[in-house]
């Protein structure tokens, strides 16, 4: 699970990267009232491209699945809930599934098959 949740934040952060800090500030945060949108944008693009590496690989795991389910209630509340529960039209499904699977990964830890498992530290 953890493995397909990062891979699946990867995926989502490669337009961010392509579209440039900037354009999501603008094009996004701005737009769905979250400002300072460039500090947003780039705590964004953060979180999604190191925080999905390391969960999958199982280092930091707690904090970037906490910080990312925080990130996914965020994004819940300012863009996806007035758009109503289907994902196809930019409901809030995608983000709750998502927030819960990360919020769960951040109580329950990545498990043995993890860098934090293997150094004996689980952080």
């Amino acid at each position: 699970m953890r493995v397909v949740v990062g891979i699946m934040f990867l995926m989502h952060v490669q337009g961010k990267f392509h579209a440039g800090a900037d354009a999501v500030a603008a094009n996004v945060m701005a737009k769905n009232g979250l400002q300072p949108a460039i500090l947003f944008a780039y705590a964004n693009i953060f979180l999604e491209s190191v925080g999905g590496v390391c969960i999958i690989i199982g280092l930091f795991k707690r904090v970037f699945a906490a910080a990312l389910a925080i990130e996914m209630l965020i994004a819940l509340f300012f863009v996806h809930l007035p758009k109503g529960y289907a994902a196809g039209v930019g409901g809030y499904e995608y983000v709750l599934l998502i927030g819960v699977v990360c919020f769960a990964i951040a109580m329950r830890g990545g498990g043995p098959y993890s860098v934090d498992a293997k150094i004996g530290k689980e952080i």
